[in-house]
């Protein structure tokens, strides 16, 4: 099975939580004090909200899958598209860990593809990303591991 997944900044949590449980007509399955997640079976998409210093808006897109092998087949997708892969195994991100692969559209949107292999406790891993925004890997780390992956 695979799940849309969207990312949205917000600039103010509480307001934004109160507009998407009246659009989504249900409570987000995950409330922490910077974050908000809803698991919506209609449409059939992971939503999630934070509030952690990144420019209000868009922040990325992606694709939850639901095991090795479905994660596995999105690669190679993103590998025939001859898109730069950022690939991250055991990721902390958004309060769950995840093995994942990243890459950036033509027009510079941060795509992900992951399978979530448990909850965490905090937002991100400290020591692998920023703690002022969203797990996404900015334009220069997918750069510089395209041009790691050519030599």
């Amino acid at each position: 099975m695979k799940r849309m997944h969207l990312h949205v900044s917000v600039e103010d949590l509480n307001k934004s939580i109160s507009f998407y449980n009246t659009l989504f007509g249900e409570k987000p399955t995950v409330i922490k004090s910077d974050y908000a997640k809803w698991m919506l079976e209609d449409p059939l998409v992971n939503f999630a909200i934070s509030q952690r210093g990144a420019k209000v808006g868009l922040d990325h897109v992606g694709i939850q899958v639901d095991g090795e092998e479905v994660l596995s087949e999105m690669k190679a997708r993103f590998d025939s598209a001859e898109l730069s892969v950022l690939t991250q195994e055991g990721a902390t991100c958004c309060y769950a860990k995840s093995d994942k692969h990243w890459v950036q559209d033509p027009s510079g949107i941060a795509w992900e593809t992951y399978h979530t292999l448990d909850s965490a406790p905090t937002f991100n891993d400290a020591h692998s990303q920023s703690d002022s925004a969203c797990c996404a890997p900015v334009a220069q780390q997918v750069q510089f591991i395209s041009r790691r992956n050519k030599s």
